[in-house]
């Protein structure tokens, strides 16, 4: 795999692993970020999503899918923005940014080896 698509591939695999807890066990996680702990399925339903996208994300990496990459690099990049005027509009707890870092942290990444393959 190229520099790009590793860097897709272990962000698909945190996803992965941050679905399935949002999936199997969504109090543990909320419990993480200072969300009050529910019984409603809407977390429930945001791991399915997170756990199903993960997927996209390790098989794009794998089949080399280098226009997936870049649209992630902004998907990815906004998310930061996103979480930020949440906890700042006081629905969430600042920790929450801290899943925004890693995915910028993700998208730099992937941003930077794609440049460095374009180079090449």
């Amino acid at each position: 795999m190229s520099k790009s698509a590793v860097s897709l591939f272990v962000f698909g695999v945190y996803m992965f692993i941050v679905g399935l807890i949002m999936l199997v066990i969504p109090n543990f996680f909320l419990s993480l970020v200072g969300i009050p702990t529910t019984t409603e399925i809407w977390i429930r339903m945001a791991g399915m999503l997170i756990f199903i996208l993960s997927f996209y994300y390790m098989i794009s990496a794998r089949w080399e899918l280098k226009q997936f990459f870049l649209l992630s690099v902004y998907g990815r990049g906004s998310l930061i923005v996103f979480v930020t005027i949440f906890v700042l509009m006081g629905l969430g707890k600042p920790v929450m940014i801290l899943f925004g870092f890693f995915d910028l942290l993700g998208a730099i990444w992937t941003a930077l080896a794609l440049r460095s393959e374009k180079s090449e």
